[in-house]
């Protein structure tokens, strides 16, 4: 079975998020470390390169791929801010189409810019989705 690649380490997620080229996007991802902080009560760790992660919980897939992975995360990329949404986006139709301008792919929400989102629409869709991890995540213990 492959190893993953994407691991949490011990790189400084400060010193992550002053790299970022991009004035705007550096400061969105400050606003949203705060957010997820705010929300997880969990401290941020750098996952791989470029992810920022909080909490963590455990996964056993059907095929017996079992790992950890965190609640939630986002990484600032040069085309737009990668929010990590583990529950998927299959229950949260009315509150994506609150949201704003996003795009979505299997557990990833692409944010341009947090000024093209609603931050209190936001802040619910983490909050759903970190509790629904949770409440999976202690199914499995």
């Amino acid at each position: 079975m492959a190893e993953l690649k994407t691991k949490r380490n011990k790189q400084s997620v400060t010193t992550f998020i002053d790299s970022v080229e991009h004035d705007g996007r550096r400061r969105d991802a400050k606003a949203v470390l705060k957010l997820m902080k705010d929300i997880t009560g969990e401290k941020a760790e750098m996952w791989g390169d470029a992810i920022v992660g909080f909490g963590t919980y455990h996964y056993v897939y059907d095929s017996g791929r079992e790992g950890d992975w965190f609640l939630t995360g986002f990484s600032p990329r040069k085309t737009n801010l990668s929010l990590y949404i583990m529950a998927g986006f299959s229950r949260y139709d009315s509150l994506l189409k609150k949201l704003g301008k996003h795009k979505t792919g299997k557990s990833c929400l692409y944010i341009n810019k947090l000024e093209d989102v609603d931050m209190d629409v936001l802040r619910v869709l983490i909050e759903q989705s970190v509790a629904s991890v949770r409440k999976y995540d202690k199914k499995k213990k």
